[in-house]
């Protein structure tokens, strides 16, 4: 049986308000890298998340980066929430690229990814409370490192995350509107050669190429790739050599790895780390790792098919679920085993791109969708 009422959905969630509070959070620039723009957007959510909900959110600063929780009852979270307030757009962008509303089209850096969605979770929340103002159980989260790898957060995620009914990650939706039922896991690393200088023209013999050494890790890293599994190895930035007339002492290159499954993961981190060198006297050094587990289908399985049938019974139908390549926080709630769903966010495209843009009539749908199923799972909590 249902713990959704049709009554917690507003007839018409108001757009109007939905668009001005978006514009609120977007012309404040909060590239992750910068500390203080991060810290200006955290009030900014701080103050919208008090006018709408009527609660305080409790500022969470680690390394110097700004993040907010607001936690609703006294008994332990079975909701989480799941945003960031970061983006990967430098400060001045919206000089070039204005928060704009034309049509069904919303632009903005940042807008699709993903302050749309984090108002959104703020409209959907403030739905629920009107019906059910002793709302408990449920924790919303608002992180501000997530474009970086959340090297500050992942703890914090984990801590909130575990022991959850379910979390709702509201990243930007796939194409056409389709929830993320899978992520690949996410590994980077820096392979360094060191090899010997010597002068090119008068004595090349002494001296062992580093840049030639690293031609051969770099064939040998991207046919570790495995297209049947999913599971592509990327070499990306390459660095060598000091001048036109020495043979080069170093060289590395940098390597984006995605995978379908942590066994997948797993195998391409102990290849790369059995890397052995060609050339005599070189040697290989490895930096990095593994940053995101897989969020694996199973992760989302229940949860989706409970979304699919809450979708349904508030009127929205042939909810789709796909499987992308790109991460996000909700790959660490489901590497710790708790039941996640991602892509609850805005409906649109561009994501990181010049073209970013929301698509304006999916709003209103998209935050009802996100308020009945925290209503159905905190009302399964109870």
């Amino acid at each position: 049986m249902s713990n959704v009422s049709m009554s917690v959905i507003p007839a018409d969630i108001a757009l109007g308000r939905l668009l001005a509070d978006i514009r609120r959070l977007v012309v404040i620039e909060s590239p992750s890298s910068d500390l203080a723009a991060v810290e200006r957007s955290a009030r900014a959510v701080g103050a919208l998340i008090a006018e709408r909900l009527g609660a305080e959110a409790e500022t969470l600063v680690i390394d110097g980066v700004t993040h907010l929780r607001v936690r609703f009852g006294d008994g332990p979270s079975r909701v989480l929430i799941l945003t960031h307030h970061d983006t990967v757009w430098p400060i001045g962008t919206l000089e070039r690229i204005p928060f704009e509303v034309e049509g069904d089209i919303l632009t903005g850096p940042g807008s699709f990814d993903m302050k749309a969605g984090l108002v959104s979770g703020i409209h959907a929340i403030a739905a629920v409370l009107e019906r059910t103002p002793a709302l408990d159980g449920v924790t919303l989260l608002v992180t501000g490192d997530e474009e970086l790898g959340s090297s500050t957060s992942r703890e914090l995620i984990e801590a909130e995350a575990a022991g959850c009914a379910g979390v709702l990650v509201l990243e930007a939706a796939a194409d056409g509107g389709a929830l993320k039922i899978a992520r690949k896991g996410v590994s980077t690393y820096r392979v360094v050669i060191t090899g010997r200088a010597s002068h090119a023209g008068l004595e090349p013999e002494l001296g062992v190429n580093a840049v030639v050494e690293l031609a051969h890790q770099i064939v040998r890293i991207a046919a570790l790739g495995a297209a049947e599994h999913g599971t592509t190895v990327t070499p990306t930035v390459v660095d060598g050599g000091t001048a036109q007339n020495t043979v080069p002492a170093t060289a590395s290159v940098r390597v984006d790895v995605r995978a379908a499954t942590r066994a997948e993961q797993d195998r391409v981190d102990s290849a790369i780390r059995s890397l052995s060198p060609v050339l005599e006297r070189a040697s290989i050094t490895v930096e990095g790792g593994p940053n995101r587990p897989p969020m694996e289908p199973e992760a989302s399985a229940a949860l989706f098919e409970r979304t699919r049938r809450v979708a349904a019974e508030i009127g929205i139908e042939h909810l789709a679920g796909v499987s992308v390549g790109g991460g996000s926080d909700g790959n660490f709630t489901a590497g710790i085993g708790v039941p996640t769903l991602d892509g609850l966010g805005a409906v649109g495209a561009g994501a990181h791109a010049d073209h970013e843009h929301v698509r304006v009539h999916h709003l209103p749908e998209r935050t009802a969708l996100v308020a009945a199923l925290i209503e159905d799972l905190a009302g399964a909590a109870r």
